[in-house]
């Protein structure tokens, strides 16, 4: 660490040849020795730049024989014009436009004797007195100055004869000594086993007599130890005393009271509006009552603002809480076979009901090697309600039929009113009836279908649909009528459940034969979709060179925000019409209008835990004009393990939530640079997440030891701001419902096939002051930090490159530096070798001395 000079400023210098850390005073002011007895002195520290301008430099110009250099006043006012503060004389400055000599005298300070390399004298009688005076007697005398008169002298000390004080005593007393009898053992054994190999081995000591000796403690009666001191603190403490006091009572009584307006009479009222007093008070007052009426206008001046302020006494817990409260749980007490939770979906409109998809619990294993008969097990989809949270109700998939048999409205405890579910098929406990299982309405066909499993599944938003192509259109039909999904096969389908071409009119008998082959039960309105639906587009996202493809587990396309909404919204949107899919030919013949500037890209997460944006709109082979999917936009590596939740924020519709393996990551569309946060590893392994529906910084993510982490960007960013446990095994899906501004709730499923349902605290549903723009300020801030990175990442790959060609460039220097030398070195080698030929050849008498040059010029 350099020394702080006066004001604390650190300078580089250098001192002959290596590099030291000297300070340097910041001030004009120059520094003397004046506290030594020296004000004549001033320390500098030259460089060696300085050194080789005033030819002073160290071990060449200046010398131990010879310390000290004249130099011209002159020469150093000019170096102070030309370098200014850069000058190394910068410090005297002062000092040397006031020297009244034409040379200053210059000192090496050899060993530091001042603190820096070498020190000016600024005065006449300093320099005459250094000069005059001989080397080493001028030392001397400096050194004595340099000791103050109050200094210590040291003074070796003086033997004399002991005198005891007693100190040997205590010396003694202090010593220890042994008070007991020493034991003396004697250990032996036979010459012929030093040496031999040992072997160990393990025995249970409990099983071995004496195999174990254990020594517990106790107390010893020979020795006590006598407490002789004891710290003990005390605090004085108030007196208190309890008591009570009783407001007085006194009995009610019934009173009552009756009162009349007070009017001013007819010549009263003229007089009054004839005031003058009236008149100017109202002329005053306009400009305010007109500011007053507009402010009527443009703000509800009406609001009970105490209504509003106990809009959420209903919430459980305090506004710091942030504990999940459970709500309920179901579990399937009917099936006795082993099944696992793969995906929990809320109804929009109906209080407490919620479906589940159940699959069998196996292992990875297990699951391919029982891959060809799980095929004839069931695939079930259970729908729970919280009006019985013991039995399951196995309903239609095209639940609208049944819509008024579902809802029913009943009244529950100190709770206000609740929709709740009457059930439709009500598995009773002692009955010995079979369970009814309803068909699908329609499955796609097998050939032209997914070869493997459906990893994911969305539908694609009412306001658009896309062709053959990928080109995205006007929705015709004004409902949701397409849908994509991903498989384990590499493919991603784009699906549509509207007929693709005109129905022909049927036989009648043909159609009673299809009549009598379709269950009762099974409504008829996508009939023509079974076994034989297709998809219409089918996308592979190539990896590249070589001829795999990426395996998609998770997909999300634009637009699709579009489907986070509230209840409200979705009961305002509810129509007279049930069943929106009774007509699906209705506006099929109507004229596909275009979507200007729709963005066709969506992000794919992978097997691998890739992050893939890419895009579904198709092109064609120049060469074989078919159509081909177009390569990934960016591709990005970013999670240890497959990517099991990929989704779109419900508030930023360019803001995309990334889960896979151990860590999570926060996309921006737009931004190719990487994500714009990224988390550390996870304890555990995540297995499921889902954002927040009312706060746009809150984010849930279940793990695999039955935790589930709470993220809250506006507290922490590193980490998650709680965690708590939920079960004892994985979570295998997540999802919230918003029910209203006092209750949400949280379903979470875990890998035994239990169903939790919870209760969202006051903190984590209800978003404070503008978080909206702050958590937008937060990504725009990412952004920019993410663009410098990127703008720091290409100038260091650019010095990098420089340093790499000036590098070639030594090499190629040296190289032809070291190639002349060699040459030169050759001929060198060369000449030396002709002239001691031509000695040889003189010395045998070859060649005479005159002939030499000719010798020399025939060579």
């Amino acid at each position: 660490m350099a020394p702080k000079t006066q004001k604390g400023g650190l300078q580089k210098k250098k001192h002959g040849k290596k590099n030291q850390t000297l300070p340097v005073p910041e001030e004009e002011m120059p520094v003397s020795m004046e506290t030594l007895g020296h004000p004549e002195i001033f320390p500098l520290v030259l460089t060696t730049k300085t050194q080789e301008l005033f030819n002073c430099r160290i071990d060449e110009d200046i010398t131990d024989k010879k310390p000290y250099m004249l130099i011209k006043k002159v020469d150093i006012i000019e170096d102070l014009h030309n370098r200014a503060a850069v000058s190394d004389f910068h410090p005297v400055k002062k000092i040397v436009q006031e020297y009244p000599g034409d040379e200053l005298l210059l000192v090496y300070d050899k060993d530091f004797r001042y603190g820096l390399n070498f020190y000016l004298i600024g005065t006449e009688e300093g320099k005459e007195n250094y000069l005059n005076t001989s080397e080493v007697p001028e030392e001397q005398e400096e050194y004595k100055e340099h000791i103050p008169e109050d200094t210590y002298v040291y003074k070796p000390p003086i033997s004399k004869p002991w005198i005891s004080l007693g100190s040997e005593k205590e010396i003694e007393e202090e010593s220890v000594k042994e008070s007991t009898k020493q034991s003396t053992y004697k250990i032996s054994r036979k010459r012929s086993e030093f040496g031999s190999r040992i072997k160990f081995s393990d025995q249970n000591a409990s099983s071995v007599k004496d195999a174990y000796i254990e020594c517990t403690t106790y107390p010893d009666k020979n020795f006590v130890i006598t407490q002789l001191e004891k710290d003990v603190g005390m605090q004085v403490v108030p007196q208190t005393k309890d008591t009570n006091t009783q407001t007085k009572w006194t009995y009610p009584k019934n009173a009552a009271t009756q009162y009349y307006p007070r009017e001013f009479s007819e010549e009263e009222k003229e007089t009054q509006a004839q005031s003058k007093n009236l008149i100017d008070f109202l002329n005053n007052v306009s400009v305010s009552v007109e500011i007053a009426m507009q402010q009527n206008e443009i703000m509800n001046a009406f609001t009970d603002d105490w209504k509003c302020l106990a809009e959420e006494e209903g919430t459980f817990g305090d506004k710091t809480d942030t504990h999940l409260k459970e709500y309920q749980s179901f579990t399937d007490l009917h099936n006795l076979v082993e099944k696992t939770i793969t995906c929990v979906s809320w109804h929009p409109t109906i209080f407490g009901l919620i479906a589940v998809s159940v699959a069998v619990r196996l292992s990875l294993e297990d699951r391919v090697h029982f891959s060809g008969k799980l095929l004839l097990q069931p695939s079930l989809i259970l729908f729970w309600s919280f009006s019985d949270p013991i039995h399951p109700q196995i309903v239609l998939w095209n639940i609208t039929a049944h819509a008024d048999r579902i809802e029913n409205v009943k009244t529950g405890g100190s709770r206000s009113k609740k929709v709740t579910l009457k059930p439709m098929f009500l598995l009773e406990p002692d009955s010995d009836k079979e369970t009814m299982y309803i068909r699908h309405c329609a499955v796609s066909s097998i050939e032209s279908g997914h070869k493997k499993v459906i990893t994911d599944i969305h539908w694609l938003s009412d306001t658009f649909e896309i062709n053959r192509m990928g080109s995205v259109f006007e929705n015709r039909s004004g409902i949701c009528c397409q849908l994509v999904t991903c498989s384990a096969d590499c493919t991603i389908c784009f699906w549509d459940i509207r007929p693709q071409k005109a129905s022909t009119p049927q036989p009648v008998e043909k159609k009673k034969e299809e009549m009598i082959e379709i269950p009762f039960d099974v409504p008829s309105t996508f009939s023509h979709l079974d076994l034989s639906w297709k998809p219409f587009t089918k996308i592979r996202l190539s990896k590249g060179e070589t001829s795999l493809d990426h395996c998609p587990t998770k997909i999300s396309l634009n637009g699709e925000h579009l489907f986070y909404k509230t209840q409200a919204q979705s009961k305002a949107e509810k129509t007279e019409d049930l069943d929106p899919y009774q007509n699906l030919e209705a506006g099929l013949a109507n004229t596909l209008k275009p979507i200007d500037d729709f963005c066709t890209k969506f992000f794919v997460g992978t097997e691998e835990g890739e992050v893939i944006y890419t895009d579904w709109k198709m092109e064609r082979d120049h060469e074989t004009g078919r159509l081909m999917t177009k390569k990934p936009v960016n591709l990005y590596t970013v999670h240890d393990g497959a990517v099991h939740t990929i989704q779109r924020s419900p508030f930023y519709n360019d803001i995309v939530l990334t889960i896979g393996g151990w860590n999570v990551a926060i996309w921006k569309e737009g931004v190719t640079t990487g994500p714009l946060l990224q988390s550390c590893c996870a304890p555990k392994r995540y297995t499921s997440g889902h954002w927040s529906l009312t706060r746009p910084g809150v984010f849930y993510i279940g793990r695999e030891d039955g935790y589930i982490d709470v993220w809250d960007l506006l507290e922490k960013t590193h980490e998650p701001a709680h965690t708590q446990n939920i079960c004892i095994t994985m979570i295998t899906y997540i999802t919230p419902w918003f029910f209203s501004s006092k209750q949400q709730f949280l379903a979470i499923a875990d890998y035994y096939g239990t169903l939790h349902i919870l209760e969202i605290p006051w903190t984590l549903s209800h978003p404070s002051t503008n978080e909206v723009a702050s958590i937008d300020h937060f990504f725009e801030r990412e952004v920019k930090h993410l663009e410098y990175v990127e703008q720091r990442r290409k100038i260091r790959e650019q010095e990098k490159k420089d340093m790499e060609l000036e590098i070639e460039k030594k090499k190629i220097k040296t190289y032809q530096k070291t190639k002349e030398q060699m040459e030169a070195e050759l001929k060198m080698d060369y000449e030396s070798y002709l002239e001691m030929e031509r000695t040889v050849l003189i010395n045998l008498g070859l060649i005479k001395v005159t002939d030499t040059r000719s010798y020399m010029d025939m060579l």
